[in-house]
């Protein structure tokens, strides 16, 4: 079994535990669409945009199990060939609020697998770190970097603004 494939079915058996075991710790969910924006850290990309989906369960007012799945674009300077091509990234990790209402400053983390949509492509494995501020009324902004290592690595730094419902 390739190593991607085990991250991915340990990252789903993770999530699966957090939601039968602590359903009664807490039991609001939430449902985010974000936009993500930001530049290519890696020689010859340059502008990278994308959205995403975000479920959200609240483990409690401080920890939330995230499983996120998107669309990144990568442009591709044209210095060197220009064009560009997509990844959908699935993702699952932690977020933790620093104080305990729920809201406020937070950090993130989350791993995953990347689907390249071009020919060939294959699959990557996914790292995002974020910072972030989400506020009461559902408006979240976050800086963050994304990572994606398959035979090389290439990723970006953005920022990611995005609207939460409950659930």
């Amino acid at each position: 079994m390739k190593t991607i494939t085990k991250i991915i079915a340990t990252s789903a058996a993770v999530v699966a535990l957090f939601f039968t075991t602590n359903v009664n710790a807490q039991s609001s969910r939430n449902l985010g669409i974000g936009l993500n924006v930001g530049a290519g850290t890696t020689t010859g990309y340059g502008l990278v945009i994308g959205g995403d989906i975000r479920y959200q369960f609240n483990v409690d007012k401080q920890l939330s199990i995230p499983v996120t799945a998107g669309y990144n674009n990568f442009s591709i300077k044209d210095s060197y060939g220009g064009g560009s091509f997509g990844i959908i990234p699935v993702k699952a990790g932690a977020k933790y609020f620093f104080n305990d209402s729920g809201a406020g400053a937070y950090g993130l983390a989350e791993l995953g697998a990347g689907f390249g949509t071009n020919k060939g492509s294959g699959t990557a494995f996914v790292y995002s770190p974020a910072i972030g501020y989400a506020w009461s009324n559902g408006l979240d902004l976050a800086a963050k970097y994304e990572g994606y290592s398959n035979n090389g690595s290439i990723g970006f730094a953005g920022i990611r603004l995005a609207y939460g419902f409950s659930l």
